[in-house]
């Protein structure tokens, strides 16, 4: 395997250097990701004249994504998605949730768009010893969360279902991650007057044992393209509740049978759902076995149909 920078500094480069790419090393099949990647990419692949198979790939919702950026840019997403991925040989999306956003915003058919999940490794038996130093000697009940620290994970929402349940619960609660929102993030915990309840460890390699450490493992998301740390946790046989985002969550958890989905934003029903969580038995070998149905062979499986079809 080779890695080949293209040496593209903006994304306004593009078009030009991966065309050039494709002229020289003439691949058989390219899978493009995120948009607005994926729309130059599609227009370099016309530059060039190329015989490769392309398909396009999102993980995002792009209208709750690019929300803010007003009037003038959703009008280029709407416009280069309809234009763009229409040339695309397959389009590729890691929810039905972002499939049917994405299907909204460019007017193509939803039936020309392919849901194919997000691979997850199965997670091996990593040493215990620096998630158990973590919880800082807690042996009652754990909750943990994993994940960048930004807006779109809503921590804050979090914290506050945290205290919420603490006035009831003895629990710990851990934050693994780290982010542009670390500080603020703290803040919001010092406020709460709970630093000695919720542990911020940082980001680790090997989330693995941190997630079979706990009790409960805990999404708040305003929204995700997927949701890969849901499929970690019940790969590890640990329990989840999450936001009922879009999108993800309630396709991986098949609408609240594998794990508890709450509302979007909603501090009291957060609280109460992991209160219930944490006092419920769970099958774990179920969980586990759930979480199997995103194994990297699934979605490779998936891909090489859609970049080398087989002909009749």
């Amino acid at each position: 395997a080779r890695i080949i920078n293209l040496q593209a500094p903006r994304t306004r480069n593009v078009p030009m250097v991966f065309a050039k790419y494709l002229r020289k090393e003439k691949p058989g099949a390219v899978i493009a990701n995120m948009w607005p990647l994926t729309s130059y990419c599609i227009l370099a692949h016309r530059f060039a004249c190329s015989r490769a198979r392309i398909v396009a790939s999102d993980h995002n919702s792009l209208s709750i994504q690019y929300k803010d950026w007003g009037i003038a840019h959703g009008a280029v997403l709407s416009t280069s998605l309809a234009t763009t991925y229409r040339l695309a040989d397959a389009r590729v999306c890691v929810s039905a949730g972002v499939a049917d956003d994405i299907t909204r915003l460019s007017g193509i058919g939803r039936d020309r768009f392919t849901v194919i999940h997000n691979p997850i490794s199965l997670p091996t038996d990593g040493d215990a010893t620096g998630a158990e130093a973590a919880w800082q000697s807690w042996t009652g009940p754990r909750i943990i969360t994993v994940g960048r620290l930004k807006k779109q994970k809503n921590h804050a929402l979090l914290i506050r279902a945290f205290k919420r349940l603490s006035a009831t619960t003895d629990a710990r609660l851990m934050i693994l991650g780290i982010g542009d929102l670390e500080e603020e993030t703290k803040g919001a915990v010092r406020a709460v007057g709970l630093a000695d309840k919720i542990f911020m460890p940082g980001a680790v390699t090997d989330p693995a044992p941190y997630y079979r450490s706990a009790d409960l493992f805990v999404l708040s998301s305003d929204y995700e393209g997927f949701g890969n740390v849901i499929v970690e946790a019940l790969a590890c046989g640990t329990p989840v509740v999450s936001t009922d985002c879009p999108s993800g969550p309630a396709e991986i958890l098949e609408n609240g049978r594998y794990g508890t989905l709450v509302p979007v934003g909603a501090e009291r029903a957060l609280a109460d759902a992991m209160i219930a969580a944490l006092d419920a038995e769970h099958d774990a070998e179920a969980l586990k076995r759930r979480a199997a149905d995103f194994a990297p062979e699934v979605a490779a499986e998936k891909y090489l149909q859609l970049l080398f079809p087989k002909t009749s």
